[in-house]
């Protein structure tokens, strides 16, 4: 009997609704919340406030709504059963049962409009807001104090699976609640899980959709590839390393159901433990999706300094890493920093890091964006005494070549780096002055013939270093930039004429104080720089012609008659004046 009664009290409810949605006014509005918080006998109003809820809904009968929708739940929250037990009670014969039940099935519904006025484009920023906080209220009054996961996943999903942009309310939880540390523990727990259905999906239906040319799904999953990649940003990693105290959105805060020990669960050892996994194991899941292009390279750029330091073992991301640094190309310019670090800081071993190093070392190298870390890392991989002569003049040798296509910056950049080489590696010194022999014998020893003076052994195409020949070679490529057309780099060069074999006298080159050099910053410093003798042209006589009969001994420069002006003249008439003038 009660359960016929609620069905017939929820049928006229969806017929009042149907009747009155489109035409209540703001008035009429306020008076059915104020009737539905007053007594159970106008629990029919809560479906008719539930369908103004939308984002095409006036704003002021959406905001009132709303308020009172969420001023009846609040009170109630600790008496609405879970999802499962909603579903047994609904075939109960006790009236609070069927009331809990038909309850439940209201604050989904609830929910699910707050999530959808969070998450849609065409919302107001202030219902956004507004629901948005309360939809957080509703977190943070879980059963028994907790943080409510269960819905805050559901909040986090429907972010992921937004088309739309998710800037506006990316920016209201990194505002507002992303200090809080139970906020971030849950939503890296709810990504690492979304991120992992994610993946199954992709790698499941990879093959069909590429064989059925299937373009909207891979759409729809770089769109939630982006969306995933900018919750973890706007979710800033905490200083785990100098948080003593961590503050909660929730009461009991991220203490979980079976810990029966809360003040060992709220320890900011163990908090900072707790974070430090799901942050690691959110990141490890984004990491193994098929990432964009543009995605690969913002996490490249950033990942050395944003995700590294907090992560419980870095070493985990060396696969990553090694399979960026094999690419080839920008991502293996920009996966040198974080595998540099895992290398130097983590005791990483990767046997072909510099081959793979030196193959990098070409001349787009010096135009790529990230080129003013890539150089600095350059520097101080060669830093170490443990480089073997060959490697260190391998790696001298290519610079030196690529300073022959390189803008005038990298020509700067390339002569420090030789520079700090030459100073680090007395042993490789004789490149900078090579004496040619003058009965040099081949190879087979069979006869004495005098050595080509201009060959060069150096093979500039040989990926693997020490079989390039830059041991049996020079740095000719240095002598050339003497002759320079800018001034800065033939004045630099000369830096390496002075004995870099006697370290007292001699200090190494910064090169961060090249590295981000260009065009622009050449001319600059030349603009600035002060000139004691400005080089001018003097005549004693005003000169008649273009090259005076001195200048080239056996010719002779005569003037044109005045029958030939007339005939150029005549042979140009079609030309505009300006051209006659000039003849």
């Amino acid at each position: 009997m009660a359960k016929s009664s609620s069905a017939t009290a929820s049928a006229s409810g969806a017929k009042k609704r149907k009747s009155k949605s489109g035409a209540l006014t703001h008035e009429e509005v306020k008076s059915l919340g104020h009737e539905l918080l007053s007594s159970r006998t106008h629990l029919n109003h809560a479906p008719t406030l539930l369908a103004l809820l939308s984002p095409s809904a006036p704003l002021k009968i959406a905001l009132e709504a709303l308020i009172s929708l969420q001023s009846f739940f609040e009170p109630l929250l600790p008496s609405i059963p879970s999802a499962s037990a909603a579903a047994a009670e609904v075939a109960s014969s006790d009236p609070e049962l069927v009331f809990g039940a038909w309850l439940r099935q209201r604050f989904d519904e609830f929910v699910a409009a707050l999530i959808e006025l969070s998450v849609s484009p065409h919302s107001d920023d202030a219902i956004r807001e507004v629901a948005f906080d309360a939809f957080m209220d509703f977190v943070k009054l879980g059963k028994d104090g907790r943080f409510h996961s269960a819905i805050y996943h559901k909040f986090l999903h429907a972010v992921v699976h937004a088309t739309d942009s998710i800037d506006p309310l990316l920016e209201l939880l990194g505002s507002k609640y992303s200090k809080y540390a139970d906020v971030c523990y849950f939503t890296y727990t709810s990504l690492d899980k979304i991120t992992n259905s994610l993946g199954s999906q992709t790698t499941g239906s990879g093959k069909d959709g590429l064989q059925n040319g299937d373009d909207s799904s891979e759409n729809r999953n770089v769109i939630c590839i982006h969306n995933i990649y900018n919750i973890l940003v706007h979710t800033p990693a905490l200083d785990f390393q100098k948080e003593t105290k961590f503050d909660m959105w929730s009461t009991v805060g991220i203490s979980l159901k079976g810990e029966k020990n809360s003040s060992e669960g709220s320890s900011a050892t163990h908090i900072n433990k707790r974070l430090k996994v799901k942050f690691t194991k959110a990141w490890l899941a984004f990491l193994k999706l098929p990432l964009p292009l543009d995605v690969y390279k913002e996490v490249l750029a950033t990942i050395h300094q944003n995700v590294i330091p907090s992560m419980s073992n870095p070493a985990i991301l060396c696969d990553f890493f090694t399979r960026s640094y094999d690419i080839g190309g920008v991502i293996s310019v920009m996966a040198l920093s974080g595998l540099f670090i895992l290398m130097t800081q983590h005791n990483l071993e990767y046997p072909k890091f510099y081959d793979k190093l030196y193959a990098l070392l070409t001349p787009a190298v010096f135009m790529a964006k990230h080129r003013s870390v890539f150089l600095q890392l350059l520097d101080a991989c060669l830093k170490s005494s443990y480089v073997s002569a060959h490697l260190a003049a391998s790696f001298a040798k290519r610079l030196s070549r690529l300073a022959l296509s390189a803008p005038p910056a990298g020509a700067l950049i390339i002569i420090a780096l030789i520079h700090n080489l030459l100073r680090r590696h007395p042993s490789i010194n004789f490149l900078v002055h090579w004496e040619v022999p003058q009965d040099d014998t081949n190879t087979s020893g069979e006869a004495s013939q005098p050595k080509k003076v201009g060959a060069d052994p150096f093979n500039n195409e040989e990926t693997d270093p020490t079989k390039s020949g830059a041991m049996r070679n020079s740095l000719w490529e240095i002598d050339t930039l003497r002759h320079h057309y800018t001034p800065a780099v033939s004045r630099f060069v000369a830096s390496l004429e002075n004995d870099l074999t006697v370290r007292a006298k001699t200090s190494e080159m910064k090169i961060t104080d090249f590295s981000s050099g260009s065009y622009a910053t050449v001319f600059r410093d030349e603009v600035r720089r002060r000139i004691k003798q400005v080089p001018l042209a003097f005549y004693r006589t005003t000169p008649t012609s273009l090259f005076q009969e001195s200048d080239f001994p056996g010719w002779t420069f005569e003037q044109a008659s005045v029958e030939g002006n007339e005939n150029s003249i005549v042979e140009t008439s079609g030309a505009s004046p300006a051209k006659r003038s000039r003849v």
